[in-house]
């Protein structure tokens, strides 16, 4: 595999944010953004997207992680994605190996010329099997690369397994769900997931019983099963008649609860629970002054420290009428995980608006003293001119949070 090592960018913000449930001696937590490009492309056939990391502890040089980064290629047409790649360092990112396209992740090619991939997948370590697990969603496309529902259950949620040890991943399997319709569209796709303390996954899901109803959100409970996953059970069940519905929620562990951010076309939502599988109510995101977020019709991913929970999201409202769907830049702000807000003091900018969008990120727990937030600059169609006008170059962001004192959800 060839070597790059890409000149970084390098911009530094700082945040003072109030520490929670901590020692009220100890310092306000702070955090400091160092924004990294990892590579650039833009050649008009295609874009790297979707790349999301994860760290395998103790894999890497003099004991730090190894960390993966999962990609696939945009073949500019909307949502057509090839199979997938990873990235990879050993050196915190010093340096990189890759792209490198990992042939049990390709596409299957059918007989009559469809493609079987599998799309927005983020990965992440499950320390009892000792592999790493990346988890997306199956997807059909003809020819012209048009997303078919042509066979019952063709939108099922897909995973596979990584053995660091024998560097090996397994070819794609799909998650098996429940027998109801309602789930023959079920998608764990685009979502930040959970390892719980026994060692079950809760995977958060958007469903329904095709791809065009309004789309359901719940969370489900899977256990593994040697280099298989097997659905236990789920919760709370969220509808919303609004447009396409709820889609692409996330999930994260804060302060012995969880949270759900939620996507829908119009507003995002959030809602709390104390077993990761009942919720409260939806609620839509708001500021701590009760104004509307402005998160809209794209993903929210969330990073957590052991003194804060902070959301990572595009918004409108940011100078940014020209970028689709206000799709840049990206922020991330604290929230007020009392009134389920965001602290609008302290609001700060991960990866700034270039002309492109930057709404399909992974956000991720790297080690106790940084968190990384991951994306790609999108370049599309007649947005391309005024894009690169303004700086884009098809750039793959790192953006490294990091963090005044160690985070004690990580180890060291």
């Amino acid at each position: 595999m060839r070597r790059i090592c890409f000149a970084a960018m390098t911009i530094f913000s700082l945040l003072a944010v109030n520490a929670r449930g901590g020692d009220k001696t100890e310092a306000p937590l702070t955090f400091q953004v160092k924004l990294e490009t990892v590579l650039e492309h833009d050649d008009g056939k295609f874009l790297w997207f979707h790349p999301r990391a994860a760290a395998i502890p103790g894999y890497g040089d003099d004991g730090m992680p190894e960390i993966i980064v999962t990609l696939q290629k945009h073949l500019h047409v909307s949502d057509f994605y090839s199979g997938i790649s990873i990235l990879q360092t050993k050196n915190m990112g010093k340096s990189w190996t890759g792209p490198t396209a990992i042939p049990e992740l390709d596409w299957v090619r059918e007989p009559s010329g469809v493609a079987v991939a599998v799309a927005d997948v983020t990965p992440g370590w499950h320390a009892a099997s000792g592999k790493l697990i990346a988890i997306g969603t199956q997807v059909r496309y003809s020819k012209k690369g048009e997303q078919l529902e042509d066979k019952t259950r063709s939108a099922q949620t897909s995973y596979s397994l990584f053995d660091p040890d024998k560097n090996q991943w397994t070819k794609w399997r799909i998650l098996e769900m429940p027998a109801d319709r309602k789930f023959n569209f079920a998608r764990c796709a685009c979502a930040q997931w959970l390892v719980g303390p026994d060692g079950s996954l809760l995977l958060p899901f958007y469903y329904g019983p095709d791809g065009k109803s309004p789309f359901s959100v719940m969370v489900a409970r899977c256990r593994v099963e040697g280099d298989r996953l097997v659905y236990v059970e789920h919760g709370t069940e969220f509808n919303l008649d609004v447009v396409r519905g709820l889609v692409e929620p996330s999930l994260i562990r804060f302060g012995g609860r969880y949270y759900l951010t939620v996507r829908n076309d119009l507003k995002a939502y959030v809602t709390v629970s104390d077993d990761g599988l009942h919720f409260e109510p939806l609620k839509p995101w708001t500021f701590d002054d009760g104004t509307e977020l402005g998160s809209y019709n794209t993903q929210q991913h969330w990073l957590a420290h052991s003194d804060g929970l902070f959301l990572v999201y595009t918004r409108r409202g940011a100078n940014n009428d020209h970028i689709m769907r206000h799709r840049a830049p990206l922020f991330i702000g604290r929230v007020d995980v009392e009134k389920l807000q965001v602290q609008r003091a302290g609001e700060t900018i991960l990866v700034p608006e270039r002309g492109a969008t930057l709404g399909n990120f992974g956000a991720a727990a790297i080690t106790a003293g940084e968190s990384w937030v991951t994306v790609s600059e999108g370049i599309f169609g007649k947005a391309r001119p005024m894009a690169h006008k303004r700086g884009a170059t098809g750039a793959l962001f790192v953006a490294r949070v990091i963090w005044s004192r160690p985070n004690r959800l990580v180890a060291p």
